[in-house]
């Protein structure tokens, strides 16, 4: 059977489709196609059971909105439960004629009263048929399901309208509730296409008329032009318009946007409608919903006031006119939100998106703003009155700095947000440390609950990136100019304004030297206390930087970086209040063992950062190491793994034993490496699993920790050991590799700094080049970032820091292995 895809009728649609881009014609005129399609094989398979099924085409097909790879939603109605058995072969005639055609079927076989019954578990079945038609077979029966249906849809509508409503908000919830994606699933995510047909079901099952018919004419138009692009472009059901999608779609649009960016925005912006209609829908549907939790609402009403009135959980205001007259209600609006976390009601947000114009022009006329948009900012739930000032735009009415950085796509692997919603999230991170009980990040809850002026952390976070939508380079320092001009604009004070600048041109120094310097290298300790200044502002920075992080993506404050964050306050905070020592080990410290004669030249970090009991079980290493000159030890901490190694100095071991862990597949973290005076190396590797090989073999720790002595020995091909791995799926390069020294850093070594894209064995090829250029490695620091790496050696040539010769030698080499 010739394949759908294939026939002249498809192509025509799909060339029309790009010559003008309008989405109608493909949605309908490809159901047509697949309707033909399925009354012939109809009419081929099903002849014997015609006048007893009927074949309904449901969901998207059932509304005639087909797109070019979906599935082919068709229910074959039956009667009675047996002729699903009687009919088994013609039925599988028929499913295997589809197939064959090239499409994707996804079939049922139900009875009407199956059709007519609440599925507790399967509510999508019951929604489904919310969009139906008869598409062949015995009308007769099709008239039996459709005579039912009414009465089904007055007994279970609320049931339906609950259960649906609880899959969207899972929905929404795995998609953390936002639709400012940088690369989102324009289906599934909030303001998704999904949300769309959501709203039509639930006005539905309410008996009200879907409130979609000009969201299908603008934003669903919008968004069902770019699904059928992505369909054609992938040649099969892909949604998710990923940053080459982006670029494409841009040139590809009838008529092409000026850039991805500007096509991004033009997305948020429908996506937005949509997503506001959708969670008004929702509330609606919730609100009418009885429950226990109404006491509570009750009691919340209680919080009513002379300007608004607390219903449902929602803010109403109590006299809509008095935004016209009183505009200072505004503000004094979202404080009511700040102080008590409640959302404002939908009737609410529309009132505030018709008085932009009214509170543009009275923050003109205030010059004194300050004080209300401080005690908005202090209060416990700022980041919820800042998120409803986003969503009714009047945050960009008393920001206009803001407008830069709104619906801006900054592409990214590693942040999963636009810059707006960034930022949101970083405010929302910040609240939610207040009432963090997770004891590793209690103690950041700590220092924040030091902070005397939380108003002033809030405003730095909310004007940290808003340089990004600008062309300068550097977007801290952009984003400093525009907070300055904000910040006179509304009357901060100077002193306060000196303390938020300071903050945002700051902001990104704890996360560089947490991921780029050795934090216990005592010229670390020194710049940060130097360029920092106060214990004050070291404990905003850090708090700064925890929300800053943690809002990237949901998983980028890992337990790793969230301890290397803690390490860089400690030292940044020992160095402000006292000395650290400096230099190499000379003598050692009465209470450690003779035995531990070997750290004798280690720098002075080391005591700093082992424990006795640390320093004590690398003494019995050493003494392990006697019979064979090498001994490794490896063992789980947490989440990741550390292996140690003391063995005989010679030359590569360092890039030998890099090369060794990712022969396995495992991605290093963090790596130091100390020599003595008698040629004894202590080095330290942390790596994680990812494919859990550890976890699931256990013979597998006993061979890496073999394969780890042979490597340290010389007796081992690390090369040849990395050539035998599966070679990683190649893709687009994004990352330009960049080589950075600075012989500044430490007092007896030089850093280099490499920045390049991840890959495996890039850390074995970056060591070896050091080593086949004669230098010695003291320390390695790893991190990465999406697909991005950041690798700091501190190395060193003949004992002392590399010459200008050398780093320009080694610069080349570096760039060719990077």
């Amino acid at each position: 059977m010739e394949k759908l895809h294939s026939t002249p009728a498809w192509q025509r649609i799909e060339r029309a489709f790009f010559e003008t881009g309008d989405p109608r014609p493909v949605l309908a005129g490809l159901s047509t196609l697949v309707d033909e399609v399925a009354l012939a094989a109809c009419g081929v398979a099903l002849t014997p059971a015609a006048n007893h099924l009927a074949l309904i085409a449901v969901g998207g097909y059932g509304r005639s909105e087909l797109f070019p790879f979906s599935d082919i939603d068709i229910l074959i109605l039956i009667e009675q439960e047996g002729q699903a058995v009687e009919f088994r072969e013609p039925i599988a005639e028929f499913v295997r004629l589809l197939w064959d055609s090239g499409l994707r079927l996804s079939h049922s076989v139900r009875t009407v009263a199956d059709c007519t019954e609440l599925h507790e578990q399967n509510v999508e079945l019951n929604v489904s048929l919310l969009d139906r038609r008869l598409l062949g077979g015995s009308p007769d029966i099709g008239a039996k399901l459709e005579a039912k249906m009414p009465l089904f849809l007055q007994k279970h509508a609320r049931t339906l309208a609950e259960r649906l409503s609880r899959l969207a908000r899972l929905r929404h919830h795995k998609y953390q509730d936002t639709f400012y994606h940088l690369e989102p699933d324009i289906k599934e995510t909030p303001g998704g296409l999904r949300d769309l047909h959501l709203s039509a079901w639930l006005a539905k099952l309410r008996g009200a008329d879907p409130p979609t018919g000009s969201l299908e004419e603008g934003p669903g138009r919008f968004l069902s032009a770019l699904r059928s692009f992505l369909h054609y472009r992938a040649g099969r059901d892909q949604n998710l318009l990923n940053f080459e999608a982006q670029e494409d779609y841009s040139q590809h649009a009838t008529p092409p946007f000026a850039s991805p960016a500007d096509f991004m925005r033009e997305y948020f912006q429908n996506a937005r409608i949509i997503d506001r209609e959708a969670r008004r829908s929702l509330d609606s549907t919730e609100r009418a919903t009885p429950s226990l939790i109404n006491q509570f609402r009750d009691w919340r009403a209680r919080l009513s006031n002379a300007d608004f009135t607390v219903s449902n959980e929602r803010v109403f205001l109590r006299t809509p006119a008095q935004l016209e007259k009183d505009p200072a209600i505004t503000l004094r609006l979202f404080e009511f939100v700040a102080r008590h976390g409640i959302p404002i009601a939908a009737e609410t947000e529309r009132r505030l998106e018709q008085t932009h114009a009214v509170l543009a022009e009275y923050c003109k006329q205030q010059p004194e703003l300050w004080p209300a948009i401080r005690s908005i900012l202090a209060l416990p739930h700022a980041a919820t009155a800042l998120r409803a000032m986003h969503n009714t735009g009047l945050l960009q009415v008393l920001f206009p700095e803001w407008n830069n950085i709104s619906c801006l796509v900054v592409p990214d692997y590693y942040h999963r947000y636009t810059v707006d919603e960034h930022t949101l999230v970083t405010i929302e991170q910040l609240s939610d440390l207040r009432h963090c009980s997770d004891p590793t990040r209690k103690r950041f809850a700590e220092i924040s609950s030091e902070i005397e002026d939380t108003a002033l952390l809030c405003f730095a976070l909310l004007f940290h990136d808003v340089g990004k939508g600008s062309d300068s380079g550097d977007h801290s320092t952009r984003s400093v100019e525009l907070a300055r001009q904000a910040m006179q604009r509304v009357g901060m004070p100077g002193e306060e304004q000196e303390r938020v600048e300071f903050l945002i041109e700051h902001h990104l120094d704890l996360s560089t030297v947490m991921n780029s310097r050795d934090l216990f290298d005592p010229a670390t300790a020194l710049m940060l206390a130097e360029r920092i200044g106060t214990i004050e502002k070291l404990k905003g920075l850090t708090v700064l930087t925890y929300a800053d992080i943690s809002a990237v993506n949901p998983a980028a404050m890992t337990p790793w970086r969230l301890e290397q964050l803690w390490q860089t306050y400690r030292i940044a905070h020992q160095e402000l209040v006292r000395e650290l020592e400096t230099g190499r080990i000379q003598e050692l410290p009465k209470e450690l063992p003779q035995l531990a004669t070997f750290i004798k030249g280690f720098p002075t970090r080391y005591l700093r950062t082992h424990s006795q009991a640390d320093i004590e079980h690398h003494v019995q290493l050493k003494e392990l190491s006697r019979p064979t000159g090498v001994a490794v030890e490896i063992e789980r901490m947490g989440g990741v793994y550390r292996a140690t190694l003391v063995a005989r100095d010679r030359p590569a071991v360092f890039a030998s034993l890099a090369g060794a862990l990712s022969s396995f597949g495992m991605d290093i973290l963090k790596a130091e490496a100390f020599a003595n005076a008698q040629g004894l190396i202590l080095d330290t590797f942390v790596f994680s699993d990812p494919k859990r090989t550890l976890d699931l073999n256990a013979q597998e720790m006993e061979r890496l920790g073999h394969t780890l002595e042979r490597a340290a020995q010389g007796k081992l091909n690390v090369e040849q050991l990395l050539k035998s791995r599966p070679a990683p799926p190649r893709h687009k390069r994004r990352i330009e590799p960049s080589v950075h020294f600075d012989s500044e850093a430490c007092a007896t070594a030089t850093l280099v700094e490499i920045i390049a894209e991840d890959r495996p064995g890039l850390l074995y090829d970056l060591a070896a080049t050091f080593s086949a250029a004669d230098c010695n490695i003291d320390v390695v620091l790893i991190d990465t970032e999406g697909r991005k790496a950041i690798d700091v050696f501190y190395v060193a040539s003949d004992g002392r820091k590399l010459t200008p010769e050398l780093e320009a030698a080694l610069e080349q080499k570096l760039l060719a292995v990077a």
